[in-house]
């Protein structure tokens, strides 16, 4: 366990805003994880668990309390009747988790290519894109319960997930630590019609092979070209949640003209389209642009303060209410 002090957040995030944090533990074993919430009850101080740093705000004043990072790493294997498990340490970088199953074959999380995070943060807010969610796959998670000062196992059905949540950001927060995930995948391949840009970008470079390490690769070129990377640009990733929707309301939507996308996980309408039809992808606000290719991602160029972001996440916001009468939602949490 190394702890550091004061430590600017700001250095810790993608978005890099933020004051400093009084502490900041890595913890690299989970006797490591009881200790650091021990001290914390010690000296009554508040814990954040930061993943990577992206989806992730801070704010100007800091955090008067301790930060808490995963490093945690290593993948084992354990065969199925039908395919894999694979157990993963909260620490591992999520996409060499995608790397790894899909070099072997394994179908399951191959869309999830390049979503910035560690393996721990992936059912929290049940990440997910292109069709596949890590709920789609995940069989349970070991954590260390805050609560009881215990270690647990919470299975799939005990997680509550649903679209970007899990009782691990809503009714649980902040009580549960990922020690580490399990999931099930197996041989195979995602299976057409895909996303409209995958198809598209299957039609435009002909395409015939949807294997997992040929759809990593096809996912992960999208990405490339339309999100920036947040090493060299910074950002939070996706800022704003897709909007859900009702049939009814869907049936109205339609009517408007609205594009209107119903899936597996239910019906949506597109937030990046109601930012770009307010006229605001590639503008700058407040020190903040608005991706031209994504307008979801909102790319920090010249903020230095959480104000900033209140002001141009306001102004989005509103603009979009008063044209379509739906609010968006944010995507980061906050630390603090």
């Amino acid at each position: 366990m190394r702890v550091n002090e004061n430590i600017l957040i700001s250095s810790l995030t993608t978005m890099r805003l933020g004051g400093p944090a009084r502490y900041v533990i890595e913890v690299e074993s989970p006797r490591d994880v009881a200790d650091a919430y021990g001290f914390a009850r010690t000296f009554n101080l508040p814990v954040f668990v930061l993943g990577y740093g992206a989806n992730t705000i801070g704010h100007d004043e800091g955090f008067n309390g301790i930060i808490m990072i995963n490093r945690m790493r290593g993948i084992t294997e354990e065969p199925t009747a039908n395919g894999v498990q694979l157990k993963i340490m909260g620490g591992e970088y999520w996409d060499n988790v995608v790397e790894y199953s899909t070099n072997k074959g394994l179908t399951g999380i191959e869309a999830l290519s390049k979503i910035p995070g560690l393996a721990g943060a992936a059912p929290v807010q049940n990440i997910g894109a292109y069709g596949q969610e890590i709920a789609d796959t995940l069989v349970s998670i070991e954590v260390y319960d805050t609560a009881s000062g215990t270690f647990r196992t919470l299975t799939h059905d005990e997680l509550g997930f649903s679209y970007r949540h899990s009782i691990l950001n809503t009714t649980e927060y902040g009580r549960y630590f990922v020690i580490s995930i399990t999931i099930k995948l197996q041989p195979g391949q995602m299976q057409r019609p895909f996303y409209n840009s995958i198809e598209t970008y299957i039609d435009e470079n002909g395409l015939t092979d949807f294997s997992p390490a040929s759809m990593r690769a096809i996912v992960s070129a999208i990405r490339a070209d339309k999100l920036p990377d947040p090493t060299e640009k910074a950002s939070a990733g996706s800022f704003f949640k897709n909007i859900y929707i009702s049939e009814a309301e869907a049936e109205i939507a339609g009517d408007k003209g609205y594009p209107v996308h119903r899936g597996n996980d239910g019906i949506k309408i597109s937030s990046a389209w109601l930012i770009e039809q307010c006229k605001l992808k590639g503008k700058l606000l407040h020190g903040f642009r608005v991706n031209e290719k994504a307008p979801l991602v909102l790319i920090n160029e010249s903020a230095t303060s959480y104000q900033d972001l209140d002001k141009a996440r306001a102004e989005i916001i509103n603009k979009v209410y008063d044209k379509f009468g739906y609010w968006l939602e944010q995507e980061p949490v906050e630390i603090g």
